[in-house]
C-alpha cells in the first residue's frame, strides 16, 4: 500500500540529519546502496501475531550513502505485511488500528524532519 499525501515525498535532508530523525522517532535505516536507502518501522499486530513495515523510500540527489553529508530526497512511502521467511505483501488489508499508529509514526517523522 502506498501512502498519499504524508507531505513527506520531496522532502530533502542530508543523511546525518535524516539518520538522527529516523532514530528519535523509531525508524531504522534498513536496506541501503550506495545512492538508495529505506527507513523501516515495524508495527506488530498481537491480535493476529502479525508484523506490517511502514518504509520510507528514499535516493541520494547529491553524493553517496558512504558521506554523511550525502542528500537524501524522500520518494515513496509505502506499507506491507512481513512474509516469511523475508519480504513484504503490499496487497493485503491493513487494519485501522495498524494504520492508525503508521499514519502517526510519519507526522512524527515529517514534523521532525521540519524542526
Amino acid at each position: 500500500m502506498i501512502f498519499e499525501n504524508t507531505g513527506l515525498d520531496g522532502i530533502k535532508a542530508d543523511l546525518a540529519f535524516m539518520d538522527e530523525v529516523a532514530e528519535k522517532v523509531g525508524f531504522v535505516r534498513w536496506q541501503w546502496e550506495y545512492y538508495r536507502a529505506t527507513y523501516d518501522y515495524k508495527i506488530e499486530d498481537k491480535n493476529t501475531n502479525s508484523e506490517y513495515f511502514v518504509r520510507i523510500n528514499t535516493r541520494a540527489v547529491e553524493g553517496k550513502l558512504e558521506h554523511p553529508s550525502a542528500v537524501l530526497q524522500i520518494e515513496a512511502v509505502y506499507m506491507g505485511k512481513a512474509t516469511f521467511p523475508h519480504g513484504l505483501e503490499y496487497e493485503s488489508p491493513i487494519p485501522s488500528s495498524i494504520m492508525g499508529i503508521a499514519t502517526k509514526k510519519l507526522q512524527q517523522f515529517k514534523a521532525a524532519l521540519e524542526a
